[in-house]
């Protein structure tokens, strides 16, 4: 009925030189243009992705897809923020639709990671579903950018967008997908990486009907009652300046705060680059009371320092501040099959206060047949880093597209392996792991 309802309110759509037609029902804005490839071998060299959005999500060596001629559309949905500044539009509900002329009948639905743009999929999911058929849909999610707290008058109302954003452009995408092949898809699937892992965790809590499955790439856990960002992050910033000089006291802090044994060759420059900014801002989405009239609190602070967020206690909170959490909260009560990936030495969402936790949510809710659950060895948040540390991390991205075939098989009848921890294999250079991942 919704879907019906977002074709009733669609003009006719504009047709293509071929004759097809390539059309968003829902955008206030939108620019189709036929590519030679739709992957980012091609969009690179023709200006149609902003590689500045996937920079750093994945390693050097996964392997590049090509020719996958078909249409693009970029455009927006109506949305009073401005965060977005792709294509000089500042607006945000950005979205990027990609439908190859090859079409195998699935539609992949992706929300961006952290707080980047809707081309950060591109390379880590865009890629290779393209290549095997799938049309492919992604969201800037509503707002981005390290201020996307200014979004929205209520506590948690940014991020409670995110998950509206998603639904919208899955329903606006099936609508374009009938308009232009004449069918609606065969199957519609979710998949994302970090807050995109989350969004599909809660589209497949909230909106089952809309999917097929999906596949969630370490996705961010929020509980209203903990463990979440808030409960983890403030530890660690309190305990780092010591543990930098030598403390052992400091180092049992940061393990006792979820971070794994043998990660601590990641924890300063997880510390400079994302413990600290991404406490604060998420700190000031649902509890812009702690640090007063400050915007996203003092950086790099002191314990002690007046309005630090190294010093933030969550459970002391006003009842106000979960109750903002509570407005994204998981209960793992999935309502199609999901596989999820996690990496053991993921120094942002320590694997044993999130994917860990997320899993037992979904077996206590009596879900777990739907749920297959992959913890990869030496995984850390962001490939990018592997480059640098080729001996001690594995990538996952190799592991994404293993599991994202996968889930395709799943649903066709085929039954994914058992749910485990994948060690790195014997003998496996760096140049195989970048290739290749096993899931059995």
């Amino acid at each position: 009925m919704v879907l019906a309802s977002v074709l009733a309110t669609a003009v006719p759509a504009p047709a293509s030189a071929s004759g097809a037609r390539v059309f968003v029902p829902g955008a206030e804005k939108q620019v189709a243009v036929h590519l030679d490839d739709l992957t980012t071998t091609g969009t690179l060299a023709s200006g149609h992705t902003v590689q500045a959005d996937w920079a750093g999500l994945t390693s050097a060596g996964l392997p590049v897809p090509g020719g996958v001629p078909g249409f693009q559309v970029d455009g927006y949905f109506p949305d009073t923020s401005a965060t977005n500044t792709n294509h000089g539009w500042n607006h945000d509900a950005q979205f990027v639709l990609r439908l190859p002329d090859r079409w195998n009948g699935g539609l992949v639905v992706s929300g961006s990671p952290g707080t980047r743009r809707q081309y950060a999929n591109d390379r880590a999911i865009g890629d290779q579903v393209l290549a095997e058929g799938y049309a492919f849909a992604a969201t800037d999610k509503g707002n981005t950018g390290a201020a996307f707290f200014e979004d929205g008058v209520r506590p948690g109302d940014a991020l409670t967008e995110w998950n509206t954003r998603v639904t919208q452009l899955t329903l606006a995408a099936k609508a374009a997908a009938l308009l232009h092949y004449g069918r609606l898809p065969s199957r519609t699937l979710a998949a994302g990486l970090s807050n995109g892992g989350y969004l599909v965790r809660w589209q497949l809590e909230n909106r089952p009907w809309l999917y097929d499955g999906g596949v969630d790439w370490e996705g961010t856990l929020w509980r209203a009652d903990g463990p979440n960002l808030f409960t983890f992050l403030p530890p660690a910033m309190r305990a780092y300046p010591a543990y930098a000089a030598g403390s052992e006291a400091a180092h049992q802090s940061i393990v006792d705060a979820g971070f794994a044994p043998g990660s601590e060759f990641l924890w300063d420059y997880h510390y400079r680059v994302y413990w600290d900014l991404t406490q604060r801002i998420y700190r000031e989405e649902v509890d812009p009371s702690f640090d007063g009239a400050l915007a996203a609190g003092v950086p790099f602070c002191a314990s002690g320092t007046p309005s630090c967020d190294a010093d933030y206690a969550y459970a002391s909170r006003p009842a106000s501040v979960a109750r903002a959490v509570e407005r994204i909260s998981l209960t793992g009560r999935i309502g199609k099959p999901l596989l999820t990936l996690h990496g053991t030495l993921d120094t942002l969402l320590p694997i044993t206060r999130d994917s860990d936790v997320y899993d037992r949510m979904i077996t206590g809710a009596g879900r777990g047949a739907l749920h297959r659950y992959y913890r990869v060895e030496g995984g850390n948040h962001v490939d990018g880093l592997v480059d640098q540390f080729p001996d001690r991390l594995r990538p996952l991205g190799p592991c994404f597209r293993t599991a994202f075939d996968a889930l395709a098989g799943w649903l066709r009848g085929a039954r994914p392996p058992a749910s485990a921890t994948i060690t790195r294999p014997a003998g496996a250079t760096p140049a195989d792991l970048a290739r290749t991942c096993s899931l059995g």
